[in-house]
């Protein structure tokens, strides 16, 4: 059975988002504890700053995603730059209620969603557009918190990507193998 753009797009999404928080997941456990609440300039955020506030969203736009507005009248957006959370436990459990809401939210979905309007702050968007939306807030701030994970780690980081100097030897292995088509996350 052919798969439909909408239910193609729905996976492909879910599969970025996983990307994501993956990405994510393995910068946290880096970063010592020590480092969560530190900015590098007056103008930045810490670790814990930005998970708060991607929590924060995220709770916001997936709870009651297909029926309510996405900016819900309890979120204290601005408090979610105030600097609350007491520990690196603490702040990887907020991190994983955030995630959590989203995938509640964006899993059962089907193709016939995707064109459903939803609205954030009263402006309406379909599913597909809101999806989109909220894959570039989050891949924005999970890379802050690669760029302070590198920071704070410094020679002790360990590379989520191709390291330095190492293209060379990914593509040798890759292009020793079959021609597949799979999702770039894929694992066989």
């Amino acid at each position: 059975m052919k798969k439909s753009v909408e239910n193609h797009f729905l996976s492909n999404a879910i599969k970025l988002f996983k990307y994501y928080k993956s990405l994510g997941d393995k910068t946290l456990e880096q970063i010592p504890e020590e480092n969560i609440h530190k900015t590098i300039n007056k103008a930045s955020n810490s670790v814990a700053i930005i998970v708060k506030h991607i929590s924060g969203n995220m709770r916001s736009r997936w709870t009651d995603f297909l029926t309510s507005d996405g900016e819900k009248s309890w979120r204290n957006r601005d408090g979610e730059f105030e600097d609350t959370i007491k520990d690196k436990k603490d702040l990887l459990e907020i991190w994983e209620k955030g995630w959590a809401c989203l995938f509640e939210a964006i899993e059962p979905l089907e193709g016939e969603d995707a064109t459903k309007i939803i609205y954030i702050r009263n402006e309406g968007h379909t599913v597909l557009e809101a999806m989109q939306r909220q894959l570039g807030h989050y891949s924005y701030h999970v890379g802050q918190l690669v760029f302070l994970g590198k920071y704070f780690c410094g020679d002790n980081w360990k590379s989520l990507s191709i390291p330095k100097n190492k293209s060379g030897e990914f593509n040798q292995d890759k292009f020793s193998k079959e021609k597949t088509r799979k999702f770039f996350t894929d694992e066989k």
